[in-house]
């Protein structure tokens, strides 16, 4: 980078953490540090709402998905504004009323202690592993531009977040989150300008679109029913669904969110307004990608992403055998660049035989280049064994770096950063404050004073941060990142929602049964997902269905119901 994209990236950065710490004057007890006094109003709420939500892996990963994958991707977004509707109608009302900290203490009141901690431990681990997995995203960016061993900067990162976090507390995050977005959708609304800028005079938007969706990347919706393809339109409604209801309905990282809202309306609200506008945001940022697609057809492309690892096998003694699948790979891209000239062309005759002629040509060559690629990371794994060689989470960091003007790759850069300390920040404030409210103020020291429980809330932040460092060392070979996080949400979600539902709907039914049914639905969907039985979607609606069945059966076998009453 250049020295101007440094002093943007500092300056960027700096008034963030500024604005943070001034905003986060005040705080003197738990409901000033997790909750900010219940006082914040509601469209901060939605921008920390969606803060939470887009980390840095939703700026890396997604645009690499849709350049790898298409658009299919957002198919997953598609059962989130239903979900918001349901949340607003059934579940905030009651947190609302009860005015809880967090969405776990309501299970104790319905069901008992043993209920509420088993939820409670569920949603740490999935979220201490997920947050590891977002501290890992931004690493790749430090580890890419400055050389860096990539456990040096995952610690790096994630010990600026931990301060961060600490000292600032939700309310420093929820209003450095509204700022940050601001910053966000303005960069990400220039890279997009600027790839369709870049490419040559006589293509712009529409005929780069035209060209895109001809190479098969605007393949938003698929309506085939397969219950192992990840994204078609019944994965996406359905599980998706299922999946935001329990994300946004049960996980304490986003209800930290809308509990600090000034009341049950702006709650509302604030979740209303996200379902009607995640899905085009989602949308605009995977178009994003599959313009970088066309880009990438007309302007050479490296033969892996990640060009650190072809450093590394240029080091090595398959430098030959690789010197070989760059220059097969370099003369293919010249073929392809006249290939895809002549597509377009052929689309402004909208002469058909020749469009699927042209268009024919050009996919077959991308097939080929594809099969150089895949040898190219073969020759990688011989070089490292150890390496990752899908490169997904590279494609729109090599892009920016490489192609964009200076000054604007460093307030790209910048974004990324923003995305990842507004949702790493918001998940280590819920991990602490989850771990301060229903384990050690209700299980190790109930009568402590604010101040004892303001420092202790500080000291859990920063033990989840050195767990989630921890885990972000060993974050490697994940493919893609957006996936993985996904996946790994997916595998935990179904449960604790179904724990909800039963709570909620079910009212004869207590909480020996539930809590020996959701044991029994999580070892079930664990066994599920390694089979490979269905993509990781639907394990969301099953995990939810079977909490909800094993209840129910088990509830007439338990003598002895607990003795708190339905709430």
């Amino acid at each position: 980078m250049s020295y101007a994209d440094w002093a943007v990236l500092g300056l960027t950065l700096t008034i963030i953490i500024m604005y943070g710490v001034w905003k986060s004057r005040g705080q003197q007890n738990l409901d000033s540090y997790f909750l900010g006094n219940r006082s914040v109003p509601w469209y901060i709420v939605l921008l920390s709402i969606m803060g939470t939500q887009a980390s840095a892996i939703t700026f890396i990963s997604a645009p690499g998905q849709a350049y790898a994958d298409g658009m299919r991707f957002v198919q997953y977004y598609f059962g989130l504004p239903i979900a918001m509707v349901v949340i607003s109608a059934v579940f905030v009302p009651i947190y609302h009323r009860l005015k809880v900290y967090t969405a776990y203490e309501y299970l104790e009141n319905r069901f008992d202690l043993k209920t509420r901690t088993l939820t409670s431990f569920l949603f740490l681990l999935q979220r201490a592993l997920s947050t590891g997995i977002s501290i890992y995203a931004p690493s790749i960016i430090l580890s890419s531009l400055l050389g860096w061993n990539i456990y040096y900067t995952n610690i790096f990162m994630g010990g600026l977040l931990i301060i961060y976090t600490m000292y600032g507390g939700t309310k420093a995050v929820s209003y450095t989150q509204s700022l940050q977005l601001g910053i966000i959708f303005a960069g990400m609304f220039l890279a997009g300008y600027m790839v369709v800028k870049l490419l040559p005079p006589e293509i712009g938007f529409s005929e780069a679109l035209h060209v895109s969706g001809k190479m098969g990347k605007l393949n938003v919706i698929v309506t085939d029913f397969d219950l192992k393809d990840r994204y078609n339109i019944w994965s996406g409604v359905i599980g998706g669904f299922f999946l935001a209801l329990s994300y946004f309905g049960t996980d304490q990282s986003q209800v930290g969110r809308y509990l600090t809202a000034r009341d049950l309306t702006e709650s509302r609200m604030s979740l209303l307004m996200n379902g009607l506008v995640k899905v085009p945001m989602q949308f605009l940022i995977m178009l994003i990608g599959a313009l970088v697609f066309v880009f990438y057809l007309y302007f050479k492309a490296p033969i892996n992403f990640n060009e650190g690892l072809i450093r590394q096998v240029h080091q090595s003694e398959y430098s030959p055998q690789m010197q070989v699948l760059e220059q097969r790979y370099d003369s293919l891209d010249g073929v392809k660049q006249v290939q895809v000239k002549a597509l377009a062309a052929a689309l402004n005759t909208e002469n058909e035989p020749v469009i699927r002629d042209a268009q024919a040509s050009l996919k077959a060559s991308e097939a080929v280049s594809d099969k150089i690629r895949g040898e190219a990371k073969d020759l990688i794994k011989k070089a490292n064994p150890a390496a990752d060689t899908n490169d997904t989470n590279y494609i729109f960091l090599h892009f920016v770096v490489n192609s964009l003007p200076k000054g604007l790759v460093g307030l790209l850069i910048a974004i990324i950063f923003l995305a990842s300390w507004g949702s790493i920040a918001a998940a280590l404030n819920s991990l602490a404050s989850t771990t301060m409210v229903d384990v050690y103020k209700r299980m190790y020291k109930p009568n402590a004073t604010d101040e004892q429980y303001l420092r202790a809330s500080k000291f859990w932040t920063l033990v989840w941060g050195v767990f989630s460092i921890a885990v972000a060392l060993f974050a490697t070979n994940l493919g893609s990142l957006i996936e993985a996080v996904n996946i790994l949400g997916s595998l935990f979600y179904g449960t604790i929602l179904g724990i909800f539902v039963v709570a909620f709907g079910m009212k004869w039914v207590r909480g020996h049964a539930v809590f020996w049914g959701a044991l029994l639905a999580e070892l079930a969907v664990i066994v599920v997902y390694k089979l490979d039985v269905v993509s990781f979607l639907w394990l969301n609606l099953i995990g939810c269905v079977l909490v909800m069945a094993f209840a129910a059966i088990l509830q007439p076998f338990m003598s002895k119901p607990a003795n708190n009453t339905p709430a």
